[in-house]
Parts: C-alpha cells; structure tokens; sequence
C-alpha cells in the first residue's frame, strides 16, 4: 500500500513537473520591459523593448531553443509573415535562453528566420520568468508564448501552446483587434 502511494504521488509530480507551463501574465497587464543582447541577421545589437514600443506594437515570442524542430517552425512561419506585421507597424522579436550560441546563425539562416526579424538572447531565462513564460520548474528554457505589447507597455493579447502552428495567425489577429480598438 505504501509502495501504491509512494509511486502515484511520484507519477503526479512527474505529470505537473512535464506539463506546458500557461503564461500567467494576462491581457491588461504591464509588460515587464527588457534590454538584451539580440541579432538581425547574424548582426548583433541591443533590443530593448521600450525603445520598440515608441515605434508601435511589438510581438514578443518566447521559444525554447533554435534549431530544434518546433522552434525552426516557428521561426519560419514568423518569417513568412514579417511583411504583414510591418505593414502594422508591428516590431517582432523572438526570445530564447536555450542553445545562446546558435542565436547569430538562426537569425540569418533562410530556413528560419532569414534575417527578417531579430532573436534575443535571455541569459538564465530572466526575461521569460517576468512574462510568467519559463517550460516547467527550474528548466532554464521559456515555453511557447506569444504576446502583443500596446505601444503605451501593456499586454494586449496572449497565446501560449506548445505547438508553434497557431502563434502567428493568433498575433496577425490580435493586431487587427488592437487596431479597431484604437
């Protein structure tokens, strides 16, 4: 019996341990604002997000890791879409604490993200902690999440999901919701 007991409770902190963390930062909440180092086309620069955000609404996307299956995705189809989110005067960025040293490469490679848009590198997963967006306890990794930041700082939509399908048609929508809102 305690055996039985021992392994259901192990089974259950295995099965919250393993599951896709939701972002806990809502619409109508202050973005936490951020600087890192980041790439465009294999250039590196600064990105900071309050500078963006005089420019107009900026989609953040946090992913795990380039060059893994899931995030070359995602990166992809972002890509695939820069053109209409500039047309918006939407900046994009994505932001990733996994594989740091592949970041450059990723952000110029045709596949992913063909220098159409800039990467970031979040050292320790500090940023993706304050957007509520890490992938389960004490991974170091953010999860799948997406938000579109409001020119004045708050968070005007999310979408969190592990599969990265969804992320860019979920963005290009809450765009055209924020822009017959205004």
């Amino acid at each position: 019996m305690k055996y039985l007991f021992s392994l259901a409770a192990f089974v259950f902190g295995l099965a919250v341990i393993s599951m896709p963390a939701n972002a806990a930062l809502k619409a109508g909440a202050r973005a936490p604002d951020f600087t890192l180092p980041a790439y465009l086309a294999g250039e590196p620069f600064t990105f900071n997000l309050a500078d963006a955000l005089k420019k107009g609404p900026v989609v953040v996307y946090f992913f795990p890791a380039p060059h893994t299956s899931g995030c070359n995705r995602e990166a992809h189809l972002f890509s695939e879409a820069i053109d209409e989110f500039k047309a918006q005067g939407v900046t994009v960025i994505g932001v990733s604490a996994g594989n740091l040293d592949q970041l450059a490469a990723f952000s110029k490679e045709t596949d992913y993200c063909s220098g159409k848009f800039p990467v970031a590198a979040d050292k320790g997963a500090k940023v993706a902690g304050e957007y509520d967006s890490l992938e389960g306890q004490g991974s170091g990794w953010s999860n799948r999440t997406s938000y579109l930041i409001a020119p004045s700082g708050s968070i005007a939509s999310v979408y969190s999901a592990p599969s990265p399908e969804q992320h860019v048609d979920e963005m290009l929508a809450a765009v055209k919701a924020l822009k017959h809102s205004q």
